[in-house]
């Protein structure tokens, strides 16, 4: 499945994040128990996406630079892994090979690619405000 540890770990850093000025990489580290190189890492992806924003400096850190109610889990694991796609052969840019063989369409290709879809706008149909102020 696509939703690796780094997919998660990225939620976790966004957790850490929220309703915080600005955050170090240890404070990230230590309020999520994640390790500092992977926390670096997935903070690269999530501040080239535009997600956070980064500060240099001896007060540097990172903040949100958008809000949870404007963002998905959608967002957040695209941006940690632009091909998010369930199986290999759903990238528009792979070939089929069973796709129009002996003339006919690759039918597991085409149930996998609603499933794909299905996948897509169930993590895109809450913010990830309401996931995480969730009270049970």
């Amino acid at each position: 499945m696509f939703i690796t540890r780094e997919c998660d770990y990225a939620v976790r850093v966004l957790r850490a994040l929220a309703g915080e000025a600005r955050l170090s990489v240890s404070e990230i580290c230590e309020k999520e128990a994640i390790t500092a190189p992977f926390a670096y890492k997935i903070l690269k992806k999530l501040q080239k996406s535009g997600i956070v924003k980064g500060f240099r400096g001896v007060h540097g850190g990172y903040a949100l630079n958008r809000g949870l109610d404007e963002m998905t889990l959608y967002d957040v694991y695209s941006a940690i892994d632009p091909e998010l796609f369930i199986i290999e052969c759903m990238d528009p840019g792979m070939v089929c090979v069973r796709d129009g063989q002996d003339g006919l369409p690759c039918l597991v290709h085409r149930e996998l690619a609603e499933i794909q879809r299905e996948l897509w706008s169930m993590l895109r149909r809450k913010s990830l405000q309401d996931i995480l102020e969730r009270k049970e």
